[in-house]
């Protein structure tokens, strides 16, 4: 320990309006460490440094490589690299090694942002402690640790923690998935409801609609890819609590936490569904925006067409033609034009054409 000291100077994170703020300075040697210990049945921020035989709970982000060397001498195991955590082979993602057990999971960050952030986060449970190892900031790390603060959430271990952890993420996996059914019944509402009377409008807001199609399912897409990730983390802790001989009320936990990811997961799917429905009605409703076009443009041609016909006639230069000697000749072909333009309308209309 005293070696470790001398080769390393560890610092605490602080918080400011409930955000982690990380002092980090990468020169001089200086290595930051957000570990937390004990306080009864809540979490406390800890030195590392001076605490590291009471620390339950290691949370690491876009850790340096004298943090994880600091990891893994306090554990004796080896930390995720970056590298590794984008494996997709389940193997590589939920794996044991020397009495440790490794789970990847890939959550979203900055999901009320525009372009929301998907990465993998490292949970390792080893001796009885959690280390947590992620490059990017999914909401449930920020909140999760105030809460265990203030509250009294059972902390009592590394496995514990994880598990409140997985419950704090599922609930902002569930509120997302709330939001984002909100918002696809709204663009619902939009299509099938729009109060525009001009074609043109209507083709401008289904471009927009298009557009917000596309984003949902891409959103809801991530959040399928969580949800599956959390899945088998879920079944994996299970089998972890079995073969640990953990209490009663832990493994019921975990299978509490496995149904309610399975049933965020089938909801995810119901609302894929959902979404590409929208996307085949809109492509739909813009077909029939389009055939209304058509189908003016053929029955204006249809009506035109006999007038043209009988203008055409009387056009011709012929030095001998019958008609153009009448008195009435000019009105009565007028009137044969109007005549003959108002029949096909008149049959239109009387066939439900128009």
């Amino acid at each position: 320990m005293g070696r470790d000291v001398a080769l390393f100077k560890f610092n605490t994170w602080a918080y400011v309006s409930s955000q982690p703020v990380c002092d980090r300075r990468e020169t001089g040697g200086l290595v930051v460490i957000k570990a937390f210990v004990k306080d009864g049945d809540r979490l406390r921020v800890a030195d590392f440094a001076a605490q590291r035989d009471a620390v339950i709970w290691v949370d690491l982000l876009q850790p340096s490589q004298e943090e994880q060397k600091a990891v893994e001498d306090w554990l004796g195991i080896a930390v995720p690299t970056f590298e590794e955590m984008h494996e997709i082979e389940i193997s590589s993602r939920l794996y044991s090694d020397n009495d440790a057990f490794f789970m990847i999971a890939t959550l979203p960050a900055h999901s009320d942002s525009e372009r929301p952030e998907m990465g993998p986060v490292s949970f390792v449970l080893a001796k009885g402690r959690l280390v947590t190892i992620r490059y990017h900031e999914p909401r449930a790390f920020t909140t999760f640790p105030i809460r265990a603060e203030k509250l009294g959430l059972e902390c009592s271990d590394g496995t514990s923690i994880l598990i409140v952890l997985l419950e704090t993420i599922v609930d902002r996996l569930a509120d997302l998935l709330e939001k984002a059914s909100a918002e696809v019944i709204e663009i619902s509402h939009d299509i099938f409801h729009t109060r525009e009377k001009k074609a043109s409008k209507r083709d401008l807001n289904f471009h927009i609609i298009l557009r917000r199609i596309g984003r949902k399912e891409g959103f809801v897409s991530n959040l399928q890819d969580s949800l599956l990730t959390l899945q088998r983390v879920a079944g994996f802790l299970g089998q972890i609590t079995q073969q640990t001989k953990a209490s009663a009320d832990t493994r019921a936990r975990v299978k509490t936490l496995s149904r309610d990811v399975g049933s965020l997961a089938d909801h995810a799917d119901s609302l894929s569904q959902k979404i590409t429905f929208l996307l085949e009605a809109t492509l739909g409703m813009i077909n029939i925006e389009q055939n209304n076009i058509i189908k003016i443009v053929s029955v204006a041609a249809v009506v035109f067409l006999p007038p043209t016909l009988i203008a055409s006639i009387y056009g011709m230069n012929f030095a001998h033609m019958p008609e153009l000697g009448w008195l009435y000749g000019y009105p009565l072909a007028i009137l044969l034009m109007v005549i003959v333009a108002v029949l096909p309308f008149w049959y239109f209309r009387r066939r439900g054409w128009l």
